[in-house]
């Protein structure tokens, strides 16, 4: 099964979108290697030359040699529609089909923060982003982001520093570390996080990597913090897929005569990110400041619930807070009736609302 997986995935012209479509009408990975090609034509999106590739099956030796690498490196795989495939990224259309992974933290822990920002950061940048993650240690938050030098190096770092997990997304295979320098990073991360890409080995940092995989650190994150930023490149990036993702995007603010602070200054002018000065401020925008304040007495006990009250609560025990798409998808509840719901069991003091359309149950 995974070799079809893997296959899939190599194929020219098929992107994420195309294969997941494509599982969903053949039922699995496996299956569309099988498809005749009548029914692959009936397939939108899908023509002549796609199919003939699909059939040709050449890619199927290479993902068997990745079988190989994988398994002598113990790298855990993540199908999409495994349960452990971090489930914030699950619901996004171009979400990788398949992830390659090494570490050992959760990536569906109940908070994830992405931290991005320029490589060439600046001592402010360096301590900004120091600062928030002091601040936010006593949270248990997953600290996500790049690896690269700059701030990913410098959230990766603080986070170690402050006891917390941080997962590193990469720009190329799990045989090599970009940039170099960082190896000695990564190997600690290894033990408290991880490293985590969608690229085979053998894959180069190619620069039109590092544009793709910032879907991955947007979309497996509850919120975007670019920390520094100039007037474009690939923390703006993240922070703009970030957005397309519904995800809160917040940026801290520099001189206005500073070019690294540029990005970040436009972003809050242009009222697409939240001004970020503390960790109170990130705290305060994802709600987790309510969630310690809520006291037991406010839920009501030993309610009695509906059928659909009961599958919707049950979904949002599983996190601390969830948007309502992904309980409109987990429940298979129209949107319209599940907005009712949860309005009800607010009513009843068992459900409190958090910004970005998120829920999240009384404790």
């Amino acid at each position: 099964m995974l070799q079809y997986i893997i296959g899939l995935g190599l194929i020219m012209g098929i992107g994420d979108v195309r294969a997941k479509k494509l599982i969903a009408y053949c039922g699995s990975a496996e299956a569309v290697f099988k498809e005749k090609k009548s029914h692959l034509l009936k397939i939108p999106g899908i023509g002549d030359i796609l199919s003939k590739e699909i059939l040709s099956q050449n890619v199927l030796k290479r993902a068997e040699e990745e079988l190989t690498f994988i398994k002598k490196n113990e790298i855990k795989t993540l199908y999409y529609l495994d349960n452990d495939y971090p489930h914030r990224l699950k619901h996004c259309d171009d979400g990788p089909i398949l992830l390659y992974y090494k570490g050992n933290a959760e990536l569906n822990s109940p908070k994830v923060i992405s931290i991005v920002g320029t490589r060439s950061a600046t001592e402010y940048g360096k301590t900004m982003c120091r600062l928030l993650i002091e601040g936010l240690a006593s949270y248990n938050v997953l600290v996500v982001s790049g690896l690269a030098y700059g701030i990913d190096t410098a959230a990766h770092k603080a986070a170690l520093d402050n006891n917390l997990f941080t997962v590193g997304v990469l720009g190329h295979g799990l045989d090599t570390i970009y940039p170099a320098a960082n190896r000695t990073l990564a190997v600690k991360m290894l033990n408290q996080g991880g490293l985590l890409t969608e690229y085979l080995s053998g894959t180069i940092p190619d620069k039109e990597n590092f544009p793709k995989r910032n879907r991955i650190i947007a979309g497996m994150s509850d919120a975007v913090v670019v920390v520094e930023a100039a007037h474009r490149g690939g923390a703006l990036i993240t922070a703009e897929i970030g957005l397309s993702y519904n995800r809160d995007v917040m940026a801290v603010p520099g001189l206005v005569t500073s070019n690294y602070s540029k990005g970040c200054n436009r972003l809050i002018k242009q009222n697409k990110a939240a001004l970020v000065e503390s960790a109170d401020d990130i705290i305060y925008t994802l709600g987790w400041e309510n969630l310690k304040k809520t006291k037991p007495t406010q839920k009501a006990l030993f309610q009695e619930l509906s059928k659909e009250e009961s599958v919707i609560v049950n979904i949002l025990k599983e996190q601390t807070s969830t948007f309502i798409d992904e309980i409109t998808f987990k429940s298979m509840l129209p949107v319209s009736r599940v907005a009712t719901i949860l309005l009800e069991l607010e009513f009843k003091g068992m459900v409190n609302t958090l910004p970005g359309k998120r829920y999240t149950l009384v404790s």
